[in-house]
Parts: structure tokens; sequence; C-alpha cells
């Protein structure tokens, strides 16, 4: 298990690598010049080199990759294009932000889905179980935006219990937590009930296992036998498929923040984008494949933990 665990990190730190190089020299080869999009079309000559040698746009590109790369792990992003700042605590102070949002709404999702999906295929040949799935798969057709705006609509516009918008930090307490609510909400309900259909598939094919007939047929009533020997079968899969929905929490999380003017790691990316700050955007991106591949990293590690069949796989 061990030597899995380290074949599992190489292969983590391997493919960040690979993925730094994918995300420097996409970026760096999109046509546009920085400096010319920050002084305008009637700056001179002159003036436009003289900018791309501050910023340092006019050096090849494997060396400012090798500049970019080895201060980004050590804690130095760059200079932003923009707002000629560091990047550096810009992206972290996004990233806290966006991250907490992320963190709420897998919470919310999971909250949804284990019990949804697990009602859902217990009771699938009973009217309530078809009203469960139902519910899912009406959940799955509502966008992340349209259920934050009708989350406003009613809980800050009409009933007024929480704020439209804005945030507040983690030290400001009891308002942190009304500001986290509905969009953290808005982004768990979607990706909740996608997990729900996987949890009632995985269920499913759980219960019409020869273990679960044996548990039956020595007197367990269905739901104590799913409890005691089927539900940690069936978690491996739905944990699976977790760290895939992790993904699109965070990019769902983009058009949330929008929504309720959030400033985590989506909107100051659209930020960038508009200023065309290709520091900061390889920055953000950057940090965005980091924190999708340490969730599969993560769920790698987790699923011997939890099925003692993989503890030897290969």
């Amino acid at each position: 298990m061990l030597l899995n665990a380290l074949r599992r990190l190489g292969i983590f730190a391997l493919t960040v690598v690979v993925a730094s190089v994918v995300v420097f020299f996409l970026l760096g080869i999109l046509p546009g010049d920085p400096a010319r999009a920050q002084l305008g079309l009637q700056a001179s000559e002159e003036d436009v080199q003289a900018l791309r040698e501050q910023l340092g746009v006019d050096r090849a590109l494997p060396v400012r990759y090798l500049e970019w790369i080895t201060g980004f792990f050590t804690g130095d992003m760059g200079i932003s294009y923009a707002s000629r700042s560091p990047v550096a605590p810009q992206v972290l102070d996004a990233l806290q932000v966006t991250l907490l949002l992320v963190l709420g709404g897998i919470g919310v999702a999971i909250l949804i889905a284990l019990p949804l999906g697990i009602l859902a295929a217990v009771r699938h040949h009973r009217p309530d179980g078809t009203l469960f799935s139902t519910i899912s798969q009406l959940g799955i057709s509502i966008p992340n935006f349209l259920a934050g705006l009708l989350l406003i609509a009613v809980f800050a516009v009409t009933l007024g219990w929480l704020p439209s918008g804005g945030w507040a930090p983690p030290e400001a307490g009891v308002d942190f937590l009304r500001h986290l609510a509905l969009p953290a909400l808005a982004l768990g309900l979607v990706n909740g009930a996608i997990l729900a259909r996987y949890t009632r598939a995985a269920v499913l094919e759980v219960m019409r296992e020869d273990f679960m007939r044996t548990a039956r047929a020595k007197g367990l009533k269905p739901g104590a036998a799913l409890m005691r020997h089927g539900l940690r079968n069936a978690l491996v899969p739905v944990v699976t498929v977790t760290s895939i929905e992790f993904a699109n929490l965070i990019i769902g999380a983009v058009v949330i923040e929008t929504v309720f003017v959030i400033p985590g790691l989506g909107s100051t990316l659209i930020r960038a984008v508009a200023n065309r700050d290709l520091v900061m955007i390889q920055s953000i991106v950057m940090c965005v494949v980091i924190l999708v591949l340490l969730a599969n990293l993560l769920v790698d590690l987790v699923r011997p933990l939890i099925d003692p069949r993989l503890r030897n796989a290969s």
C-alpha cells in the first residue's frame, strides 16, 4: 500500500510538471501583445518595445517558463501586467475564497446526494422512490446560475433572510456563514443532484450482489444489510465520481462568483482575461489544475481505505 501511495505521488508530481508546461506554452503562443494592449494602438513602437522589456515578454518562451515555474513554487508568481503589483497575494486571497465556496458546495452536494441516492435505490419499486429519482433528474437540468438567481429572489429579495451578494471573511463568524449560505447552496444543488444519480446506481448494483442476498437470507432486513455490508462497496464509485465533481464545482464557482459578486478565482480570472494579464491567467489556471489533481490524488489514496481489495492493486 505504501509503494502504491508513493507511485501515486510520483504520478501527481509528473502530471503537475507536464500541466505547467502545457498551460504556459498554450497561453504564451496566443496571438496578441500585452504591451500593445496596455498602451493602445496609438502608442509608438519604441514605447511598446520598452514596455515589452519591462514586462519580460521579449525573451524566449523557455526562459520565461523556467522563471515562472521556479517562482510559482517558491511563492513568487511574478508581477501583474495590469496592476504592476505582485500576483501571489492576489491569487492566494482569491484562492482562499474559492476554496471555501467549493468546500461549502461539496458539503451541500454530499448532504443532498447520499440520502437522496440511497432512498431512491432502496425504494426504487415504490412511488416515493420514483419521486426521489425525479427530483434528482430535475436538479440536474437546472443550471447553477439559475439556481443562484432563484435563491436570491426567494431568500434575499422576498424573505430578506440572507444577503444577495458580497463576501465576508471567516473571521466574521455568523456574517461569513450568511454570505456563504446562498452561493454554496446554489453550487451544491446541481452537483448534489448529479451525485445522487451515481449514488442510486451504485447502491442498486450492490443490492443485486450475491453477498447482499446471503445477508438477507440470514435474516437481515434490506436496510440493515445495506448499512452493514453494502454501503462501503457502494461508496467506492461514489467517491471516485466526487473527485470528478470537484472539477465541475470549481468551474461552476466561476459563474456563481459572478452572480453573487464574490472576489474569488473566477472573477479574478475574468478580469485578467479582459486585461490580457497573462501572468495572472497562468497562475490562476495552474492553481486550478493543482487543486483538481490534488482532489484526484486524495481519492486515489482514500479508495483503498474504503475497499481493502484495492490496497494491493496495481
